[in-house]
């Protein structure tokens, strides 16, 4: 995905949080990749600490190809 968003961006001054969400919103493949964006303003806190036992049961798939970058989290 992140290529296609560089690819769409290419050129444009990144001068907002508007232009950068349009740009990411207006992101489309050949074989039919859409993304929907929006701005979420939301405060979230931090410092929160996952504990292993939590990260444990998260259900990972990594890629091949560097599975610490490329990974897919499915549903139980």
């Amino acid at each position: 995905m992140f290529c296609h968003l560089t690819q769409n961006w290419r050129g444009r001054p990144l001068t907002s949080l508007s232009v950068i969400v349009n740009c990411i919103a207006n992101t489309k493949t050949q074989t039919g990749l859409i993304i929907d964006a929006e701005l979420d303003r939301q405060s979230y806190p931090t410092g929160i600490v996952v504990s292993n036992e939590e990260l444990a049961a998260i259900n990972i798939h990594r890629d091949k190809f560097h599975g610490e970058w490329n990974y897919t989290i499915k549903q139980t």
